[in-house]
Order: structure tokens, then C-alpha cells, then sequence
């Protein structure tokens, strides 16, 4: 069933970001603001991964919002006010976030539960590194925004205007939310489907769904707009549970294929009147690709930090290299799970064409990078999956690029393995000898600072076919043989 048309009336709204369906939940201590004052921030307590190798809470921060406010601070840069949106598309510009990324979501499962309803949906906007969350009327924008080193770091703007806008971080409330099993249990974001009743309300006794791309299509984005068509492939999206004793027979077939949001809220007051698909697709995958390169680096700083620990008062420590089987185990078993999670191993292949309603495919694909054959990891399929060459593009992240050394090699070496079809285990087998072909040529043309091993196969096939631009990747024998040695194993 369709839901009820909507007639705009004026309602304070607060904040939540990715929330319920959603992939931040802060908490009310965030918005303790008197109504001209700035936004009370607390900062005591107890946040997981405070102390040492991980220092969650230092200062030293290099995301993409710590470095804009160095910008605002040194007066290199200005966020400018409007009376619609206040300081949301100033932001969005700043920190280079597409409007067409526009997500909206109506489900209340955050604890700004009392504001949120079908009729005024928080909006999500996102790029590769940061998340944006915009209400109407709210206090604040919410923000998460990815340090290389330290993972999601959460931040408010003050939605007023004030003389000196600036980003406050506020950890400690979030944390609880988002330092979890779905997160993980690093600080790292989640986006969830529900069954929402007539309010946004998860409707009682139902299930909820952790939304990845490993989830059935039938599954995802209950308590979400989404526009765009996909076929026969219903979801949950754009209706409420009719029958409260049984959830389960919400009507997919009513909110698969819709394409106008037109009477169901006030779209006036959001930056775009859309909730793209293929955004949506996008952020699934995105999402917790960040939080399997979280954790990989985590578990490798706290495998190094124990293991110089206990050798600390050695004569001659061992080198990194030289951790025991079960400290290397602690980041190899992540970072497996990362490897297995950007070659879409465990992706729900799509079944009908999907089509969106914003541009977002078409902006989203343009940066590239691109190799001389104009390929790129941010091409979309669309139509048996997501991308059209199955690597995720994080891989060209400073997130990525921060990995401890120990794990990036463990990483690079798998990809190069899985990559070359040394790797035939049943975890790749959707891989076929074209894909593992294109994203090798694709990543040795526009991946920089790759390792020895993937260079000195370049040079080996470049030698074996020359004038062949396309380098062939050697049968699995072959590139057994002809692996460095000294690689990590």
C-alpha cells in the first residue's frame, strides 16, 4: 500500500544521521542546546579504543571534515547560510558530496524516534569518505566523516546560523551505537531495514535486517524511500506494514518500481526530489566496505602494539615480520573478510535490469580513474550485479592506503593471487578468468605504489607479449612458479 499523501505543516525535527535504516545513531546529549547557543558537546565517559595503540580520541585527525575546518579556521574557506537548508549545501560543495547521492529515510529506529515519520524523512548524502545528515527544521547536521587512520570519527554542525560555524566532534554518545557487531566492533557505520508501521515505528515483534550487499533483495531498505525501478526484484521500500500481526506481508509489489515521490511528503524542502536505487546499492556496499577496512587496521595496530609489548625488554626484538601465528591470525582473518568483500564474492547477484531516478550512476562513474582502454572500478552493470568490474573502488582510498604494512601486504598479496588464478577456491568462484583479467589490467594501469610482485608480473607478460597491451594473466601453475619470493605467505 501506497502511503498517505502529505500536506506540508511546519514541525521541529531533530538530526539523526544514518539511523535506522540508518547508519548513525547519536544520542540526545549531542543536541543539549539552549535556543541561540551553541550545540553542548559531551566529552566524558568511556569510548572503546581510547587508550593505546588505537587512541580513538586524539586530535591528530586527517579526515576530509577535520581538514575543511583547518580550511574554515584559517579563513581559507566559508560556509554560507540559507533559509531552507541552512549551512547543508555549503557543506555538500565543501567537502565535494553530490546532491543526486540523496538518500531519504523514515524509519524510527534511532532516538530521535518522537520526530521522524513517513511524512518528514531524514535525508543522507555521501561520498567516498563522509556521510551528511539533513532533517528540516533539525538542530544540527550530523556528520561521519573517515579518517585514514582512525575510521569513522562523528561530528555536528550547528544548523543556526552562527558567526563562526564549525564541526564539533561528539564520540562519545555515538559510540555506542556504532562501536557494535554490525559495525563489526569498530567505530564504523550500518545501515538497517525494518518493517515500519504508519509512524516509522519497527512494527513490534518483527525482524530487522542489516543491509549489505550480500543481502537479498527482498530484504533491503524497509523504513527508505527509494526510487528507481528494478524489475521483478521487489524490496521493502516506500510502504508501511498494513497488517500488524503479520509484518511479513507488507506489500513489496506496491513500493518495487516507484519512480516519483510526489504526495507522499513535501519534497520541496530536501535538495532533490529523489532517493536514488542505485545510490542506495552504492551505500550498501560502501558501508561496509569502510567497516572491513576498519577493523583490518585496528587488529593489525593491536597485533603489532601486543607483540612489541612482549618483547619490549628483548635484547634484539623481532621484526614485525616476525609475530606468532596467532597474533598475524588476529588481522589476516579481517583481512581476508576485506579481500572476499571487494572482489563481491558474497554479492546477491541482480536478477532485472536497475535503472535510477537522480544522474547519481552517471556522476558517480565519471572521476574514474580510467586505463587506456577506459575502464574503471566505478563502471556500473546493473544488471546481474553492481559494478561492472568487481573490485571495489575503496581500494583507491587513502583508507586502503593506511592499512599497517603487515596487512596491506597480506591484502595486495591475496588480491594478487585470487587476481593471477592462483586462487580457485570456492569463495571466488564467481569470478570468472575475464573478470579477474580486467580488474588486474584495470588496477596495474591506475593503482599507484602496488607491490613488487604485481609489477614484476607486468614486466614478465609486458616481455612475453610485446606490443600486446592487454597483459594475460598466466595460468595458475605458471603463476605459482613465478611468485617473488619473499612475499608474505
Amino acid at each position: 500500500m501506497r502511503l498517505p499523501s502529505f500536506r506540508a505543516r511546519p514541525i521541529q525535527v531533530l538530526l539523526l544521521m544514518l539511523g535506522s535504516g540508518a547508519v548513525f545513531a547519536s544520542a540526545a546529549a549531542w543536541l543539549l542546546r539552549p535556543a541561540h547557543a551553541q550545540i553542548a558537546v559531551r566529552n566524558q565517559g568511556y569510548v572503546p579504543f581510547s587508550d593505546a595503540p588505537i587512541n580513538y580520541r586524539s586530535n591528530d585527525l586527517h579526515d576530509p571534515v577535520a581538514n575543511l575546518q583547518k580550511r574554515l579556521d584559517a579563513g581559507h574557506a566559508r560556509l554560507d547560510f540559507d533559509d531552507r537548508q541552512g549551512y547543508l549545501k555549503s557543506v555538500l560543495e565543501q567537502l565535494k558530496i553530490p546532491v543526486c547521492s540523496q538518500t531519504l529515510v523514515f524509519s524510527k529506529t534511532s532516538f530521535q524516534y518522537k520526530k521522524i515519520t513517513p511524512q518528514m524523512p531524514r535525508a543522507l548524502y555521501f561520498n567516498d569518505d563522509v556521510y551528511i545528515g539533513f532533517v528540516h527544521d533539525g538542530k544540527a547536521l550530523e556528520v561521519i566523516s573517515f579518517d585514514p587512520v582512525q575510521g569513522a570519527i562523528f561530528y555536528l554542525l550547528d544548523a543556526h546560523k552562527v558567526e563562526k560555524p564549525a564541526f564539533q566532534r561528539a564520540e562519545l554518545d555515538c559510540t555506542q551505537c556504532h562501536i557494535a557487531p554490525a559495525t563489526r566492533n569498530v567505530p564504523g557505520v550500518l545501515l538497517r531495514s525494518i518493517f515500519p508501521g504508519a509512524t516509522g515505528t519497527q512494527v513490534v515483534k518483527s525482524t530487522s535486517f542489516v543491509t549489505g550487499q550480500d543481502s537479498p533483495f527482498k530484504d533491503r531498505w524497509g523504513g527508505w524511500y527509494v526510487t528507481g525501478t528494478s524489475g521483478r526484484q521487489q524490496h521493502m521500500g516506500n510502504v508501511i506494514v498494513q497488517d500488524r500481526d503479520h509484518p511479513e506481508l507488507l506489500d513489496r509489489a506496491a513500493g518495487t518500481n516507484v519512480t516519483d515521490l510526489a504526495g507522499r511528503f513535501d519534497t520541496s524542502i530536501y535538495l532533490a526530489a529523489n532517493s536514488d536505487i542505485v545510490a542506495h546499492l552504492v551505500l550498501a556496499h560502501q558501508t561496509q566496505m569502510h567497516n572491513l577496512i576498519t577493523e583490518t587496521n585496528y587488529k593489525a595496530r593491536i597485533a603489532l602494539y601486543e607483540g612489541q609489548q612482549k618483547n619490549k625488554e628483548a635484547a634484539t626484538p623481532p621484526p614485525p615480520a616476525a609475530l606468532s601465528e596467532d597474533a598475524r591470525k588476529q588481522f589476516e582473518q579481517p583481512a581476508e573478510a576485506l579481500v572476499e568483500y571487494m572482489l563481491f564474492a558474497n554479492e546477491v547477484p541482480l536478477t532485472d535490469r536497475i535503472h535510477g531516478t537522480s544522474g547519481f550512476a552517471e556522476q558517480f562513474a565519471a572521476p574514474g580513474p580510467r586505463d587506456s582502454r577506459g575502464r574503471s572500478l566505478r563502471d556500473f552493470d546493473l544488471r546481474t550485479r553492481i559494478f561492472k568490474y568487481p573490485c571495489s573502488y575503496l581500494i583507491y582510498s587513502e583508507s586502503f592506503d593506511a592499512l599497517p604494512d603487515l596487512a596491506e601486504q597480506y591484502v595486495y598479496h591475496r588480491l594478487f593471487q585470487v587476481l593471477t588464478n592462483q586462487d580457485h577456491s570456492p569463495a571466488f568462484a564467481r569470478l570468472t578468468h575475464r573478470d579477474r583479467r580486467n580488474i588486474l589490467e584495470i588496477l596495474l594501469a591506475t593503482k599507484k605504489d602496488l607491490p613488487a610482485e604485481w609489477r614484476q608480473y607486468e614486466r614478465r607478460t609486458a616481455r612475453a607479449n610485446p606490443g600486446n597491451s592487454p597483459a594475460p594473466i598466466a595460468s595458475s601453475t605458471q603463476a605459482l612458479n613465478q611468485t617473488p619470493k619473499g612475499i608474505v605467505p
